[in-house]
């Protein structure tokens, strides 16, 4: 089993030349150089230079390297886009992606341009009409010339245009949260939790990051170097549940336990498939260990 983690990933100005160089030393396990929200109209062009030039340096080692492009509906998105497929990072990340016809065109424009293979498409959901949409979405994850690897909830966004109040606990969003995460299993990909604006506030931040965890996002998006380790801890498995996952491995690996469904650990009752979500726990305690 072989798993990335993506405990954290931080969102990085695209227009701040240090902010990007900063970005090969920090913990996280991936970061977003961004051209759109974070960056103004009159810095477009220069902050898509920097961008490109940057990740054509190199230098983030196992940091995953996103390039947020700007929406397919903006004056700037085909040359964001051909660009971004030009310096070939890990991925690129598609802002306001409401209906699965947005990804084919990306992935046919990325097949045009010859993009490397490696470069794969994640997509923000971050409108109301995305949120309707979501398996269609997903699903465009089967088609492999559209590149789709997972989800970005732009939280921010939905609050914007749906008039949901950003509360403690997402009371209003815990719906949509459930079914982009339900949406992204059914189809195979990854999907990240949105942002958590109160950089001030750490019991805050905390809560909203066990919440993901339980919520069974893989990681979280981040808007400050200071929410990286505590997030990085909180989406990593514990020594107890990495023990307690080896256990469940090893009782099911028993030559006399291989064809059964249910086996009895320190009198407890596994099914085979808690030794299943055991085996990803260990492959990511493993990722993490060897990064």
């Amino acid at each position: 089993m072989t798993i990335r983690p993506r405990r954290s990933v931080l969102y990085m100005p695209g227009s701040n030349a240090r902010t990007l160089e900063k970005a090969k030393t920090l913990p996280a396990d991936g970061v977003i150089l961004d051209l759109e929200d974070s960056v103004a109209p009159d810095a477009k062009v220069a902050a898509r230079d920097q961008v490109v030039a940057v990740v054509k340096d190199g230098g983030f080692g196992r940091r995953e390297v996103f390039i947020r492009v700007n929406s397919i509906d903006t004056p700037w998105h085909a040359d964001d886009l051909a660009a971004a497929a030009h310096a070939a990072p890990d991925a690129i990340l598609i802002p306001k992606v409401s209906s699965p016809e947005t990804l084919e065109l990306i992935g046919r424009r990325l097949l045009d341009m010859g993009t490397a293979h490696k470069t794969r498409v994640w997509a923000m959901i971050e409108t109301p009409l995305a949120l309707f949409n979501i398996l269609p979405i997903a699903a465009a994850a089967r088609d492999s010339e559209t590149r789709l690897s997972g989800f970005v909830m732009g939280t921010n966004d939905l609050a914007k245009d749906t008039r949901a109040r950003l509360v403690p606990g997402r009371a209003p969003m815990a719906g949509w949260l459930a079914n982009c995460v339900a949406a992204a299993r059914i189809h195979g990909i990854d999907i990240l939790d949105g942002v958590y604006n109160d950089i001030g506030n750490t019991d805050g931040f905390l809560m909203e990051c066990q919440q993901g965890v339980e919520f069974g996002f893989d990681g979280k998006t981040l808007i400050h170097p200071n929410q990286i380790e505590p997030c990085n801890k909180a989406f990593s498995p514990s020594e107890e549940e990495i023990a307690q996952a080896r256990k469940m491995i090893a009782a099911f690996d028993l030559p006399e336990n291989k064809s059964k469904g249910v086996v009895s650990i320190e009198g407890r009752m596994v099914e085979r498939l808690h030794a299943d979500m055991a085996r990803r726990t260990v492959a990511i305690a493993e990722a993490i260990a060897a990064g």
